[in-house]
């Protein structure tokens, strides 16, 4: 089968497109044939080994898993003789980060636990844009936010992957949204239903009167204490991405003013989960959310796909097809 290999860690050129060996399934395994799958910031991670600590769990001199992508979308081949969820045939979805990877690949053998039907109203590559965005999403919004209906939700970043998600996770919730972003991507929040939107290039939601219950910050390089300032008595900071000294402010900091006072500030570290992956196809399924495509790349462009997905300014997902 085809694959995209590499074995150091580098710039996108040292992904290779190659013929490897088609996995056999395990008897707890599913073998998925793959359609498509998509970009995350893991994807960099794992490429560049960069924050350093985080090859602690990659490799420390060289990639441990050399085939990258976590969100795929694809069709049952196989199933192991224990496997009792799924069967040859049907389309499913789902997320491999805890699985060893493999997504930039045409098949996958992988724990049933990691994959989930696919959404019955979503192409292959429509479904490939969704597993980690929006699971980090929900978890950061309903696990680490503990999200209620009518607060005020701000999300900073909005306009990205898991942004683009958590701002329809929060509508569904019942919550007043407020999305961040640039100036060309404000039609895009409107669309999926954002009730407030700010230019970041125009003003600083943290200099505003405007207090909120629950900020999720996925993008941006605001200090805590903006942050802090921008929250109601009692409301909550989710770190979710953003500049590397805003997540060790959070990491720092963040306890001490959880301690010292009524607000609560923390980081969201996402983790697969099968039972929020279904709650999310629920979801879709009722067309309460939706994946934003930016662009689509075929497989034997990925290093075009990571490159453009690095700069940082996807409206969206960026989907790879295989």
């Amino acid at each position: 089968m085809k694959a995209i290999v590499y074995s150091k860690y580098g710039s996108p050129e040292v992904l290779k497109l190659t013929e490897i060996d088609k996995p056999i399934p395990k008897n707890n395994e599913v073998l998925v044939k793959i359609n498509a799958s998509s970009l995350n910031y893991g994807n960099l991670v794992l490429l560049k080994g960069d924050p350093f600590l985080a090859r602690f769990a990659f490799g420390l001199l060289k990639p441990k898993y050399t085939i990258p992508g976590g969100d795929i979308a694809g069709r049952v081949e196989a199933v192991g003789k224990d496997v009792t969820q799924f069967q040859p045939g049907q389309e499913v979805f789902g997320d491999l980060s805890t699985s060893g990877w493999g997504g930039f690949a045409e098949y996958v053998s992988v724990p049933e636990k990691a994959l989930a039907l696919k959404p019955e109203n979503l192409t292959f590559e429509e479904a490939a844009a969704v597993p980690m965005a929006a699971v980090t999403a929900l978890q950061g919004l309903r696990n680490k936010g503990k999200i209620q209906a009518r607060q005020k939700v701000l999300i900073n970043g909005a306009s990205g992957g898991v942004g683009s998600f958590a701002v329809q996770i929060a509508k569904s919730f019942g919550a007043e949204v407020t999305g961040v972003c640039s100036t060309r991507n404000l039609e895009i929040l409107r669309s999926i239903g954002a009730d407030h939107v700010i230019d970041y290039t125009k003003e600083d939601f943290t200099e505003k009167v405007q207090k909120y219950d629950l900020i999720l910050a996925v993008n941006g390089h605001h200090p805590i204490t903006a942050y802090e300032r921008s929250l109601n008595d009692k409301g909550t900071f989710i770190h979710v991405g953003g500049s590397g000294a805003q997540l060790f402010q959070t990491m720092t900091l963040g306890p001490w003013f959880s301690l010292s006072g009524s607000k609560k500030m923390s980081s969201l570290l996402q983790r697969q989960n099968q039972n929020d992956l279904i709650y999310v196809k629920e979801l879709l399924e009722a067309r309460k959310i939706k994946p934003v495509i930016d662009k689509t790349f075929k497989m034997n462009e990925i290093v075009k796909a990571f490159k453009y997905f690095e700069q940082g300014h996807a409206q969206g997902k960026v989907v790879i097809t295989i």
